[in-house]
């Protein structure tokens, strides 16, 4: 097994095997990705030079994050899994992160606890619908003020700085902002994706969701991944009738990071870049 590059090249290869999974997956985050951190991605590849498994990884001011890692369902069983993660692993050491996240499935968190990883949360996919009846009211909306101020509110909740991918999502969705929080809505395949979305109390996370839902058309699929124990998330969106659709165990290593999931109702993407 030879680990290379995750190259440009590679991103459809990685959207096919992901959609075989029921991943979502969209270019634009391996655009991002690629661009960001590129030493941090790395690809196999068969004998014709076509990528069979692949990490993505990203770096954020003291802490990291390990995403889609996937292997070719015929290739499975043959370690190349742990080898990818294991190169991405010691990338993110090499570069000076402390704290390591990512989000494991059932069959994926005994090899991530194996490496040192444990479970600090449980991340619930939360499924709705939009409801946009009329045009609605322009949103607050903000540019370097406002999002050096989510910044601070994302900060609150993860213990980190996490501003390069927030402006990346910014750019591509819309901003919603209040006085003690934000949430952007962005595309999400054929439906919306709500996050990050932080805010510093429930009644603040309330507005913010009623503006975001009335910005997605009636009927449209809405998707929020958010951590289990915000017990205010959870009765927030049982009360706008969404629905549990699944979940992944959060797990981080190395330092331990001054994690406050009270204050986070929405992850800033579907398990990639937390």
């Amino acid at each position: 097994m030879t680990i290379q590059p995750f190259l440009r090249c590679d991103i459809p290869a990685f959207i096919s095997l992901a959609a075989q999974e029921g991943w979502i997956a969209e270019r634009w985050e391996f655009d991002f990705l690629l661009a960001t951190i590129p030493k941090g991605c790395f690809c196999v590849r068969d004998s014709e030079g076509k990528g069979i498994a692949f990490v993505t990884s990203l770096r954020h001011e003291r802490s990291a994050w390990i995403g889609n890692l996937i292997v070719a369902a015929e290739r499975r069983g043959q370690r190349i899994g742990e080898g990818l993660f294991v190169r991405a692993l010691e990338a993110l050491r090499s570069s000076g992160a402390e704290t390591f996240w990512l989000t494991a499935s059932k069959l994926g968190k005994t090899l991530y606890e194996k490496h040192g990883f444990s479970s600090i949360d449980t991340i619930m996919r939360w499924t709705g619908a939009g409801r946009q009846r009329f045009t609605p009211h322009p949103q607050d909306v903000g540019g370097s003020d406002a999002r050096t101020l989510h910044n601070s509110f994302d900060c609150l909740a993860w213990g980190d700085s996490r501003s390069v991918l927030l402006k990346a999502v910014a750019e591509r969705g819309e901003e919603i902002s209040g006085a003690t929080g934000f949430m952007v809505v962005q595309p999400c395949g054929d439906a919306w994706q709500l996050g990050p979305f932080s805010a510093m109390d429930s009644d603040m996370a309330e507005q913010l969701l009623d503006k975001a839902l009335g910005t997605v058309p009636s009927g449209t699929p809405i998707y929020c991944d958010v951590p289990a124990s915000n017990r205010a998330a959870l009765r927030l969106f049982n009360r706008r009738r969404m629905r549990i659709t699944g979940s992944n165990e959060l797990m981080y290593a190395g330092r331990k990071p001054d994690y406050r999931p009270e204050y986070l109702y929405g992850l800033a993407t579907m398990g990639s870049c937390g």
